[in-house]
This record gives C-alpha cells, structure tokens and sequence, in this order.
C-alpha cells in the first residue's frame, strides 16, 4: 500500500522532500539542542545597553588665535579652516564658531563611518594644511577632541558632605579616586566636574610696588628664575674608598609658601626686598570659575541621619564621571566601579563624605533589558497558550517548542550580527513572536487536518504530504514578510542604526523558523501526535470536526450575497473606500497626531539655564539655586546637582548640541534625578512638562532663557525646532534672528526659546597711548601682559611640593576685593627703561563698547539659529513648525525682499535674498519616513514580484496584495481610539503588515487553486476556501496580536503594537471576504465560462438583477 500510494501521488515538492528527510532522523534533536544552547550562550554573553549604539563620529577641531576679534578669527581661521576640513570624504556636516581669540570647528561624520578611518581622515587634512596659516600669526596649534557616543558617561558620583565641606577639600579626594576608578577594567575616562583646584597666590599691593620699585612683568621673571633646577654632571669622588663619580645636580625648586614669601625680589635703597613686602603669598583654592553643588529633593529616601538632610538645603559638592571603552558592558563596567567606591570607603573616601549615584546607565540598561526578556517569555507563553486552547495540547507544545528554539538561534545570529541587547533588538523579537508562531502553527494545523481527512493513514506518510500541501505558500509567505522588513535595514541617517534591529532581527527569525517548521516541527509531529490513528484520537479531533461545519455555514452565508450580486460587491468595495478616506482624514483632523518619537520614560531631565551676557558667575548660581529650591519641593524629585559656569555630565543629547563646551560664567545647567518609575505615577515628560512653566517664570525673574531638557528617545538634535537663517550680510541676519525668535515667541506652544545672539554687555578697551609708552621703552605687549596678569593671574612657576597631583601654579594676581572697577588695575606701576615706576593710568585710555559677539557658519554658508520647543496638547515639532509659518511674512525685514523658506537643503544662493531652513527634529522625521517610504515601496514590488514567481500570473498578486491598503483602515482609528501619536514605530508596524496580511491572502487563494484543481465547483471553492483557512488565518492573526500586547505599555514601541494588533484584527476580517469575493469576481469568467455552459447564461442574469 505504502508503495503503491508515493507511485500514484505527484512527485512532492522541496518542503515534502525535508520533512521525510528529517522526521524520524537522528540528528534532529541533536540540532535543536545545539540551537538552544547558543541561544542560551548569546543571552549570557551579549553586552546589554539600554539604547542601540549609533556610531556617531564628531570632532571638535579648536584654533586658539590670542587676542583676535571675532570677525579676524572667523575671516583669518574659521572659514579657511571650514573650507581644509570640508575637504573629507564621508562628512555630514561642517559647522565653525568664531569667538574672540578661538575658532571652535565641528566636524560630523556620516552615520557608521568607522571612527579610526574617521579620525586619520581628520588628522591627514589637518596636518597636509599646517602650513596654511602664517607662522607670525600668532595662532596656536589646532587642538583636535574627538567625540563619540563613548563619551556620554555612563556613571557619575557625586561628593558631597553633610559638614558643608569646601569644594576644594572635596576635589582632593575626588582627584585621589580617579585613578582608583581607572582601574576599574572597561573604563576609559574618568573626569572630575567642579572644585576649583589648588594655586599659591601672589596677592599684589599696587601702592607697595610702587614704593618699591617692583612691576609685574618683573616680578614675573624673578620667580621663574628662582625656580629652577637642573642635572649639572658628573666628577671624580676623591674621599671615597676607590674612584667614585658624584653626580652634580644645581639649583633647587620652590617647595612652600615660605620659599616662596622670602624671595629676593629687587634691592631698594641698598637694602634686599622680599616677595612678602609687596604682595600677600598664600596657597589655597583658585578663584572660583564654576560652582557644583547638591541638593536633596523631596523624595529622598530617609535614611541613616536623615535629619540634617533637608530638601532643597545646598551642599557643595564635585561630580566624578566614568564613560566606558567601545563594546565593553555598560553593566559591568559601572557595576565594577560602584563596587571599587563602596570598597574604598573610609579609606580614600573619609567618613565626612558621602557619595551619590547620580547616574548608572549600566543599571538602567540590565533593568530594561531583563524586563524585555521577561515580556519575551511571556509574550512566547502566552502565545503557546493560545495554541494549545485553538489546538490541543499536543500541537501546542510542538509550536511551543519550535517558538523557542527560533528565538534562541535568532538571539544567536544577533550576537553574530553584532547587534548588543538593547530595547530596539529585543523588541524586534517581542514583536516577530507572533509572526515567527505561524510556520509552526501552519504546518501542525495543516498535519491535524490531514490526520482527520485519514484517520487510517500512519502518520509517518501524512506529515510529508501535510508540509508539503502547505510548503510552497508557507515559503513564500515567509518571503514576503521578510521581503516587507529587509529594506527598512537601509535607512539612512541618525535613525538607521536605530532602526536597522527590527528587519534585521525578524528577518533572522523568519528564516529560521521556517527552517525550523520543516525540519524539528515533523520530528516533532511524529514523536507526540501518534496516538491520533486509534480510538484515542476520535476524542481530541471531536472539537474541530464541530467548528468545520459552523464556520462552513457562516462563511457561505456571509459569502453568498457578494458571490451572487455585482452590485453588492461594488457596495462592498464603496463601504471599503469610505472608511480609508476617513481612515486617512483623522490625521487631517489631528486625532492622529505624527511624532517622529515619543519621549521615554526616564529618570531624569536637564534644567539648561543662559543669563544674559556679563552675568558674574554667583548671580548665574543664586538663578539655578531658586529654580532648585523649587524642584527640590517636587514630590517625585530625588537629588539633583546644580552647575554653573560648567556643564553636566553629558547625554547623547548633550553630545550632539555641543553642551560639553558650555564653560562661560553666564551658563549653568541643573541635573535633576527623578526617583524610580515603579515609585511615581506620572511619565517623566509628564512631570517635565508640568514643571516648565515655574521654572520659566522664576528664570523671567532673574533674566534667564531656561530650557527643560529631557533625554531623547531617538537620535538627538540640534533642538526639536530650529531655523538657520541666512543671508548676505551679518547685521541683516542677525536682525532678522531677532525678529524670527519674535515670532516663536508669539506662537502658542512654543516654548524654550533661545537663539545665537548674544546680549550687548559692556566692555572697556584699554587702548596703548603709543607714543608716551614708546618714548618710555614699555612695549605694547607688556601693557597688555600685565593688565591680564593682574585680572587673569600670571602663572610665573608651579610648586614642586611632592604630592600634587596636578601641578600647582604660583600665581601673580590682584587681589579679588581690588577687581571692582579699574582704579586698582590703572595703579599698577610699569617699570620704564630708564628705571622709573610708571603707572598705568599714564599709558593707556579707557574706551567703553559692547563685547565681541560669536559668529556661526554652517556647511560654508554664514549663519544665525533661533532654536524653540515645542509643549501644549499636541507635543509633535512638526505642529509648532506649521503653526509658526504663517506668521513668518512679518518677521520678513522690510525692503529686503520675500523671505525664503528651505526645508531639505541650505539655499543654493545666500547672497540674494534672506532665507530660513527649517532644521531639527522637522529634518530627521523628513529623512526618516522618506527612507520607510521608499523601503515601503520596495518592500511591496518585492513581494509582487514574489507572488508572479508563484502563481505565475500578473493579475492575481494584485488581488493577493490588495488588503494591503486596508490595514490602514485598522491602523488610524486603532491610534485615535488610544490617543497614541504616529510615530515612527507604527510606520515599522504599517511595513510590516503589508507582509503578515499578504501571508493570508495567499493562504487563501493557494487553497482555492488547490480545490480548483481537484475538481470542486468554483463557487464552491472560494467559499471552502474561507471557511477551511478561517482557522489557521485567525489563530496566526490572533498569535501575532498577543505578541503584540506586550509592547503596548512601552512609550517608545507602542505605536508599534497599536500598528500590529489594529492592524491585523480589521485587516483579517476584511481579508477572509474581500479576498475570495476579489478572486471570484475577476476569475469568475474564465473558470465557469467553459466548464459550465448552464451557470455561464444564468449568472449574468442574476448579477444583473
């Protein structure tokens, strides 16, 4: 029999061939085991990061120019520096800010350049150009400070002390940690933020100096040449035993302060003058150029001595920061580090003081990614769970036990890939659970089928038959998902590598499961279903045999009218476009609003605060002291760390926008620490959005622009709303700035306003009088060396005391109570050549005028930026951007023309009229869904171009693919019904239904051939189709909405899941009829026209009725 029935069947296919290979082979199991375990040890050994790493390549190249003007740095240096460095291959942008006296030049790499190739790039255009600037210029070496994601730090600690602890006593024992955290193995940088480190100063007494006859500059050079000390050589020891060399060593180094303070600095009258009759010499900490302090907020834990511990109190404090080596751990390494810290605890740390984590990326990242293995676990149960009730509980550990090994050998050709463990990867496999159930559950539900139509045959000739009935579309139709995925992997930009984990990660998994379907599942089928031939089976096949007839009856009476009536059919087809067209109209009316991302759910934001130009550093400290006291009040606050006069440790956000240059006196930043998720009810975008406008207020007061920063779900940006302006000359763009920020202002919603410009602050210009300084013998040059030593301090020779880490200078300086006005300075004497003190308010004028400003270009073209937010009920940039538009024609200068508007590019020509390009978050959701639209595109003429190779006819791939569209149906309503916004995700939702919903349709048309084929009436067919596949369909559809369910709750991910499961709930019911009614409705001719010649003269006739 057995003989007679493989003679009598048709040859079977590739599918039918692997399944008899490996269903009762040996081996199989030995493979499953093997995938298994990789899995397991890609689990164990792959680096957990919470965000993917995108390789963003920047380097900062600085052109110190002492003393120049702005417009002599940007004409002298920048440009002609811009234009050296634009000559690299691979560059995104160029950017160059000229300040005065530096040139601070950006170079951003395209996305995924290798950061060595990079780098040697940088270095090889810079050194072949050294030679571009003249020697005598007076420009310094560039300073080239390359930037990558690796430096956004991924521990910082904070020091501070209940005592009140001085900064300066706090740094010491920061500075002696460095090198203990160092140590640690992974990390690269460890960088103290605050204290204002150690000097001997040389307090100067003008008056006394004069009396004396002492001026700076010599002073100066007194102190260096006292300090000084060298190997001499060597002589011949004549007192020792035998011949001896001595080696001869001269001169001696200052050691302390009293070396110092009896210095021999001049004679006056015959008589020695010492350095402490003319100035004050003491050591301690410099003068302050940036204060960091603490402050614990209203939720911080009360804990040991918790009562001196008051929210909002201010701590001194300095912040350490740890960033990590490319592709270390994140994890371990500041698991190492918070572990060195505990251990160096009264030892290197005092009992005084104590440490805070203010910031553990390593934690956050084990946090999420054991979360979303967890969700990866119960989205496979719950799915294995839906099997078991729709089949059995037999079939449902066979789908099971292929659902886990896909996962494990996916997880494995992840690590491969060189993909980390991070929210993007994991979730690509939460969200292709449900796709990648359906080879499995395909073939089992078919072989289950199979066994009822026979229940004689032995199951090891059903199987084959079985996988091979459905070999053919399961292979396709695997095809075609991956055929939607994979060109999403070539998305371009800063979203590429954030995107380019879901294709490439489901794509792996659709692979393998289908491998795994053909092969492990018939293994599987054969060992656990056998029992179904006897009397055994009639009891589990019962509940099947029941659903058969009910959905027969229930597809043939939804099916028939539509079969029967043309006009019905057309009905179906209006009905169907009507809810598109509202589908599509719910974004018009903004129930649907588009985001490129939401924001996340993190732990913290940043408070970025600028005062106007010329603020002195305490009054930028007591702004950020009010805004602090206020968030300290703040129920879900738990600490936070206020900087002024120099930047938080950065984020990926901060990298990008440069904050890590922010050192002026005017700029600050507060850091502020929310407590955990689990413990607040609000969001953290929530929380920030609600504490914006106190905060803007009590900035009004001080004058301050203040931005609420938070961490950025995706790529970051410039600001999520930016314009550059350009135009043909400086004063007209920066007036036309001026007027833009107007109007940013008088837009609603438009928040954290801020622009290039700088305030007018006041600066006096000490001008040489030539001719009396000349006539005298003092050279400009020491009329300028001296006013700066005085306010700047002179840094004459450095302390060799044996024990500074960093070397401690000896500076000349006045004192700080005699930097109010510039009566003091003009006091200072100057010696002239014919030895009489002069002072210095014979030699120079005062001249009062406002400061010298930053100039900007961008990519070659000069330019002025007006950065905003944007808050309110919408929350997208893309609204504000639009709701700002209108307004622009009056910002426009008058008598200068029509403003230009760009959007994708900088305008070609500057020169001819003033124009804007809108930037910022506008560009990179451009770009992005400009990309997903083209692999949107490419994904469908791919999987057209896979179903002509199946079906071998060009019209029914389009009656397959058209339930494409309809997924839109589910989509838009699905997001206006959750109040979820359209982000980028549920644009990787929409692609990827196009392949789960194709999957169906050619189910189904497949099983109509099939029945065709074998003789059963047309109509009949088409109905049968439906109902017999109805099961199968719903049951992946449904599989794929559980996995789904679990991404829901994610702020980032769930538009992704709103996509899925919307998505695939309307497009299956609408699949099961539009399908069989499409392909009747174009086949009906050809298939009942010969066969039939009664049916063909009746069914007019009825269609026409």
């Amino acid at each position: 029999m057995h003989n007679s029935h493989t003679e009598t069947a048709a040859p079977m296919g590739i599918s039918g061939r692997i399944a008899a290979a490996f269903q009762a082979n040996a081996i199989t199991p030995l493979l499953a085991l093997v995938a298994l375990l990789l899995g397991l040890f890609a689990v164990l050994v792959t680096p957990r990061e919470e965000e993917p790493q995108i390789n963003v390549t920047m380097a900062n190249v600085l052109i110190p120019f002492p003393g120049a003007s702005s417009v002599d740095v940007q004409n002298m240096v920048a440009r002609p520096a811009e234009q050296v460095l634009s000559q690299i291959a691979g560059i995104e942008h160029t950017y160059s800010v000229a300040r005065p006296g530096m040139a601070i030049l950006t170079v951003q790499f395209k996305v995924g350049v290798p950061r060595t190739e990079a780098l040697v790039r940088l270095y090889d255009v810079l050194n072949a150009n050294q030679d571009w600037l003249p020697a005598g210029l007076g420009t310094l070496a560039p300073i080239v400070k390359p930037k990558g994601i690796d430096d956004v730090p991924v521990l910082a600690v904070t020091l501070w002390s209940r005592d009140m602890l001085a900064a300066h006593d706090l740094e010491r024992v920061a500075r002696s940690l460095e090198l203990d955290l160092k140590a640690v193995k992974g990390s690269r940088e460890v960088q103290v933020i605050g204290g204002p480190g150690r000097a001997v100063h040389v307090n100067l007494d003008p008056v006394r100096l004069r009396e004396r006859g002492v001026d700076l500059l010599g002073l100066k050079a007194t102190l260096a040449a006292a300090n000084f000390g060298m190997p001499a050589g060597a002589v011949l020891d004549p007192s020792g035993a035998g011949p001896q060399t001595l080696s001869v060593k001269t001169g001696e180094f200052l050691t302390s302060v009293e070396d110092i303070a009896s210095l021999v600095v001049g004679v006056h009258q015959g008589k020695p003058i010492y350095l402490r009759e003319v100035a004050t010499v003491e050591a301690g900490a410099q003068q302050p150029q940036r204060y960091v302090w603490y402050s614990p907020g209203a939720a911080t834990s009360p804990g040991t001595g918790s009562t001196a511990e008051q929210p909002g109190q201010v701590y001194p404090a300095v912040t350490l920061t740890v960033t990590k080596k490319p592709g270390e751990n994140a994890v371990d390494v500041s698991r190492a580090a918070r572990e060195r810290i505990e251990a160096l605890r009264n030892s290197v740390i005092p009992a005084n003081i104590e440490t805070r984590i203010s910031r553990d990326y390593g934690e956050t990242a084990a946090e999420k990614a054991n979360k979303l293995i967890q969700k990866l676990a119960f989205a496979t149960g719950s799915v294995i769970l839906l099997v078991g009730l729709a089949l059995g509980r037999r079939e449902a550990v066979i789908v099971g036990a292929a659902v886990i090994l896909t996962l494990t050998a996916t997880l494995f050709a992840s690590w491969a890939w060189g993909f980390t463990l991070n929210r993007v990867s994991l979730f690509a496999l939460i969200f292709s659970i449900g796709i990648l159930v359906d080879d499995a559950i395909v073939v089992v539900e078919n072989i289950h089928r199979h066994q009822q139509l026979e229940p004689g045959k032995p199951l090891q000739e059903i199987i084959p038959l079985a996988v091979d009935e459905v070999g053919g579309p399961t292979i396709l139709a695997t095809l075609t998902v991956i055929a939607a995925l994979l060109p999403m992997a070539f998305v371009s930009g800063l979203m590429g590598p954030y995107m380019s984990p879901i294709p490439i990660n489901s794509s792996l998994g659709m692979a393998i499961s289908l491998a795994i379907a053909f092969t492990v599942t018939p293994w599987l089928a054969l060992k656990l279903m056998k029992s179904h031939g006897d009397g055994h089976g009639g009891a589990t096949a019962t509940p099947a045999k029941g659903l058969g007839p009910k959905l027969q009856r229930l597809f043939t009476r939804i099916l028939t009218p539509f079969l029967d009536s043309a006009r019905k059919r057309w009905l179906l087809l209006a009905g169907i476009l009507a809810a598109l067209m509202l589908s599509v109209g719910l974004t018009l009316v903004q129930w649907v609003v588009l985001k490129m991302l939401p924001f996340d759910n993190k732990s913290e934001f940043q408070v970025v605060v600028e005062m106007p130009a010329g603020t002195p550093l305490e009054n930028t400290a007591a702004a950020l002291h009010d805004m602090g006291a206020f968030l300290a009040g703040q129920k879900e606050v738990r600490d936070l760390q206020g900087y002024a006069g120099t930047a938080s440790p950065i984020t990926f956000n901060g990298l990008v926008r440069q904050y890590y240059l922010r050192a002026d006196a005017e700029q600050g930043d507060l850091q502020v620490n929310l407590v955990d998720k689990a413990h607040r009810n609000e969001k953290s975008h929530a929380i920030a959005q609600r504490l914006r406008p106190a905060l803007e207020q009590i900035g009004a007061r001080h004058g301050a622009r203040v931005k609420v920063v938070e961490v950025p779900p995706g790529p970051p940006v410039m600001s999520p709303l930016v314009a550059e302006i350009y135009g043909p000359d400086e004063a007209g763009r920066q007036q036309l700035a001026a007027r833009v920020a107007k109007v940013f202002a008088a837009t609603p919603d438009i928040v954290g306003i801020d622009s290039s410009l700088r305030e007018d602050a006041a600066q006096a210009h000490l001008t040489v009088r030539r001719q009396r300084a000349e006539s005298l013998g003092i050279a400009v040059a020491a009329v300028a060396q001296t006013v700066h030593g005085a306010l700047s301090g002179a840094d004459a020779a450095w302390l060799h005391d044996g024990q500074a880490k960093y070397p401690v200078p000896i500076r000349l300086q006045l004192p700080r109570e005699s930097q109010v006005g510039l009566d003091q300075v003009l006091a200072l004497p100057m010696k002239a050549a014919n030895g009489q003190m002069v002072p210095l308010s014979e030699l120079v004028r005062v001249e009062r005028g406002i400061i010298d400003k930053p100039l900007f270009t961008k990519d070659l073209l000069p330019v002025s930026y007006v950065f905003g937010d944007m808050a309110g009920k919408l929350d997208s940039p893309l609204y504000g951007l639009f709701a700002i538009r209108p307004r622009l024609s009056d910002a426009a200068l008058p008598n200068a023309g029509e403003l230009g508007e760009y959007w994708i590019s900088q305008p070609s020509d500057p020169y001819r009229q003033y124009a804007i390009k809108w930037d910022g978050e506008w560009q990179i959701t451009y770009e992005t869904f400009r990309d997903m639209g083209a692999a949107y595109g490419v994904g469908l003429i791919l999987i057209y171009l896979l179903v002509v190779a199946q079906f071998r006819s060009y019209l029914t791939p389009l009656v397959i693919m058209a339930p494409i569209p309809l997924t839109i149906i589910g989509v838009m309503p699905g997001h206006a019904m959750l109040g979820a916004q359209f982000t980028a995700t549920s644009m990787i939702g929409m692609i990827a239904l196009a392949g789960i919903i194709v999957r169906n349709s050619i189910l189904l048309v497949d099983f109509i051939e099939l029945q065709v084929k074998q003789g059963v009436a047309f109509k009949d067919a088409v109905v049968q189709s439906a109902a017999v596949r109805a099961q199968p369909i719903a049951l992946t559809a449904l599989a794929a909405m559980t996995g789904a369910f679990f991404i829901l709750d994610d702020p980032i991910f769930n538009g992704l899941a709103v996509s899925l499961i919307f998505g695939i709930l309307v497009s299956t019911m609408l699949t099961l009829v539009v399908i069989p009614v499409l392909y009747f409705a174009l086949y009906r001719k050809r298939h009942e026209g010969p066969s039939l010649v009664p049916s063909a003269t009746r069914q007019p006739v009825s269609s026409t009725r």
